[in-house]
C-alpha cells in the first residue's frame, strides 16, 4: 500500500511539473506575440559570436551561381554591418537566406516584383505576419554550425546498422522476463544490460550528436512547413506548393519518431517529459535506431530538405525586409530601365546615425575630388550599397531611385598583406584587374564599379598615367564608374569620359567644417596645408609648403627651396 501511495505522489508531482512547464511556455509565447506586434521595426536582440558570419554564409556558398557580390566588395562596403541592420529574422533558414539575397543581386524584375508583393503583404497584414513569425521562432537556429555543415558531411558516417541495438533490446526484454522467474538473477541481468546500454549509448551518441541536432532541425522544418501552409496566404501560393511537395516526400522521415527526436529535446527547454524520455532513450537506444533510419531517408531526400530551407528562408527574409523598412524614416522602391544611368534623390548611408542626404543624376561615369574627410568615400559607399539594396531587398534609402540593373563591384579599402608578402600596390592592381575582367561587351548587364584613390600605392607620375588609362577603360559602353581621387590632373585628362563632382570644406577662425554635400565640377580649393596649421604645425612649415604649392601651380614643375625661396 505504501508503494502505491508513493507512486501516486510521484506521478502527481510529475504531472504538476508538466502542467507548470506548459503554463510557463504559454505565458512566454503570449508575451512573445505581444512583442512582435509592439516592436515591429525594432531590431531583435542578436549576439554575433566570432566566426558566426562564416556559418551564416553557408547557404550562399552552396547556392552561388552567376554574378554575386564578391568578398572584396562585401568587405569594402562593410556589408556584414548592413546585414545586421536588416536581420529581423528568428530562424537559421531565414537568416541564411537573407544573407544569400544580399550577396546575389537579382537581374529578374519579375522575381523582384514577387519579393515586393510578399514584403508589402506582411507589412499590411500584421496578424498573418505574427503567425508566421511564431512559426519561424519555433524553427529557431541550428546551434554553432549551419545546417549545411551537417548535410555536407553525412557521407562521413558511412553505412550504419541497427543489429547491435536490436540484440541489446532483446537481451533487455529477456532480463525483464527473467525477473518474473527469478527476481535476483533477473534484476542483476537488467542492471548489467542497462549499464552496458548506457555506456554504449553515450559513446555512439557522441559520434552522431551533431547530426541528431541537424535531424531535429529537419523535424522543425517539417513542422514549420505545416505551420506556414496552415496560413493559406495566396501571395506566396507558389512557395506553399513547393513546401507541400517537399514535406510530403519526407513523410516517412518523421513517422513514428516525434517522441524520440522531439523539438523540445533539442531546444534545451528543460521540459520534464523530455528529461524522462532521456532516461528511456539511454536504456533502450530507440533514438539511435531511429537515427540510422532517418540517416537513410535524409540521404535520399537532400534536395527536398534544401527546398524546404530555401522556401521557408525566403518567406521569413521577406518579413525581415518589411520590418527593416518599418525602421526607416525615408525609403523608396527602385525603378529599373535599360539606360546606363543612375538618378537618386536624397540618397543616404544605412549605417550612419545622422546621415547627410545627397542627390545624384548621371548617365556617365563620375569622378569625385575633394580633401580628406570631406565625404568622398562615404558617398561612393552610399551609392554602392544602395545599388545593391535596390537589386536585392528592393529597397533604397532615398526619396527616389532609378537606374539600370548592374553587376556591382568595388576596390576601396585594401590593405597590405604582411603575412602573404603582398604589398598594397600588388593588392590594388589585382583588385582593379578583376574589375576590368568583368567588362565584357557581350554581357547584357553593365558593370557599376567604385574605385577610391586608384593606384594610391605608387608614385605620382606613373599613378596619373596609369590611372588615366584604367579609368578610361572603366568608362566603357558596358560600365559606369564612380571614382574618387586627390589628383586634380585626372579631372582634366578624363573630362571627356567623366562628369566631375567634388566635396568641399570651410575653414574659419582656425576651425574646419564639412557640409558633406556633393557639388558639380572639380574641387577648386586647397585646404590640406591649412589643416596643418589648425593642427598646430610650425608656422615655417606651413609658409614654405604654401610657397612650394604656389610655385608648382605657376611653373608646372617642382623646385628645391633654399631658405623658403624657390631656386
Amino acid at each position: 500500500m505504501e508503494y502505491l501511495i508513493f507512486a501516486v505522489v510521484m506521478a502527481a508531482i510529475l504531472l504538476l511539473l508538466i502542467v507548470r512547464s506548459w503554463a510557463d511556455y504559454r505565458k512566454s509565447q503570449k508575451k512573445f506575440i505581444q512583442k512582435l506586434y509592439s516592436d515591429y521595426g525594432i531590431l531583435p536582440p542578436k549576439e554575433y559570436k566570432p566566426g558566426q558570419f562564416a556559418n551564416i554564409s553557408h547557404y550562399f556558398q552552396c547556392h552561388q551561381s552567376g554574378f554575386s557580390i564578391d568578398d572584396i566588395t562585401w568587405n569594402d562596403l562593410n556589408m556584414d554591418e548592413v546585414f545586421r541592420k536588416i536581420n529581423h529574422t528568428w530562424s537559421a533558414a531565414g537568416e541564411e537566406y537573407l544573407y544569400y539575397v544580399l550577396r546575389m543581386p537579382c537581374m529578374d524584375e519579375k522575381e523582384l516584383s514577387h519579393r515586393e508583393e510578399m514584403i508589402r503583404f506582411f507589412r499590411e497584414h500584421p496578424d498573418e505576419r505574427v503567425a508566421c513569425q511564431c512559426v519561424f521562432n519555433q524553427l529557431g537556429g541550428t546551434g554553432k554550425f549551419s545546417i549545411y555543415d551537417y548535410l555536407d558531411y553525412l557521407d562521413q558516417l558511412g553505412t550504419r546498422s541497427n543489429r547491435s541495438h536490436y540484440l541489446a533490446l532483446v537481451l533487455l526484454l529477456a532480463a525483464i522476463g527473467v525477473i518474473f522467474v527469478n527476481l535476483p538473477v533477473g534484476f542483476l541481468l537488467l542492471v548489467c544490460i542497462l549499464i552496458y546500454n548506457n555506456i554504449t549509448y553515450f559513446r555512439i551518441k557522441s559520434e552522431i550528436d551533431p547530426y541528431i541536432t541537424s535531424f531535429a532541425y529537419i523535424f522543425r522544418l517539417l513542422d514549420a512547413a505545416k505551420g506556414i501552409k496552415l496560413q493559406g496566404v495566396n501571395v506566396f501560393r507558389t512557395e506553399m506548393d513547393e513546401l507541400k511537395k517537399s514535406a510530403g516526400a519526407m513523410g516517412s522521415f518523421k513517422r513514428g519518431s516525434l517522441l524520440i527526436m522531439s523539438g523540445g529535446r533539442m531546444s534545451g527547454s528543460g521540459n520534464p517529459l523530455d528529461m524522462l524520455l532521456d532516461f528511456f532513450r539511454m536504456g533502450f537506444h530507440l533514438d539511435l535506431m531511429k537515427f540510422n533510419q532517418m540517416l537513410s531517408q535524409v540521404r535520399k531526400h537532400l534536395d527536398e530538405v534544401d527546398a524546404m530551407i530555401t522556401t521557408l528562408g525566403k518567406i521569413e527574409a521577406m518579413i525581415a525586409i518589411g520590418a527593416y523598412r518599418e525602421s526607416l524614416e525615408i525609403y523608396c522602391t527602385p525603378e529599373f530601365h535599360q539606360e546606363l544611368s543612375i538618378h537618386a534623390r536624397k540618397l543616404y548611408h544605412p549605417l550612419l546615425s545622422a546621415p547627410v542626404t545627397n542627390d545624384i543624376g548621371t548617365d556617365r561615369s563620375v569622378l569625385i575630388t575633394g580633401s580628406n574627410a570631406s565625404g568622398k568615400s562615404t558617398f561612393l559607399k552610399t551609392v554602392a550599397i544602395n545599388s545593391i539594396l535596390a537589386q536585392t531587398i528592393h529597397t533604397v534609402l532615398a526619396e527616389h531611385y532609378e537606374g539600370a540593373m548592374f553587376r556591382i563591384v568595388s576596390s576601396m579599402s585594401l590593405k597590405d598583406d604582411v603575412q602573404g608578402g603582398e604589398s598594397y600596390y600588388m593588392a590594388e592592381i589585382k583588385s582593379i584587374k578583376r574589375i576590368l575582367d568583368l567588362l565584357s561587351p557581350e554581357d547584357s548587364f553593365p558593370v557599376l564599379c567604385f574605385v577610391d584613390e586608384v593606384l594610391r600605392g605608387t608614385n605620382t607620375v606613373e599613378r596619373i598615367a596609369a590611372s588615366t588609362q584604367i579609368l578610361r577603360s572603366m568608362a566603357s559602353k558596358n560600365c559606369m564608374c564612380f571614382a574618387a581621387t586627390h589628383d586634380i590632373e585626372l579631372t582634366h585628362l578624363l573630362e571627356d569620359d567623366y562628369h566631375n563632382y567634388h566635396f568641399a570644406e570651410t575653414i574659419e577662425a582656425n576651425d574646419i567644417s564639412f557640409s558633406y554635400r556633393i557639388m558639380e565640377g572639380r574641387a577648386g580649393t586647397r585646404n590640406a596645408i591649412k589643416l596643418l596649421g589648425i593642427m598646430g604645425y610650425d608656422e615655417r612649415i606651413i609658409k614654405e609648403a604654401e610657397s612650394m604649392a604656389e610655385d608648382f601651380l605657376t611653373s608646372g614643375a617642382w623646385h628645391r627651396l633654399d631658405g623658403g625661396r624657390a631656386e
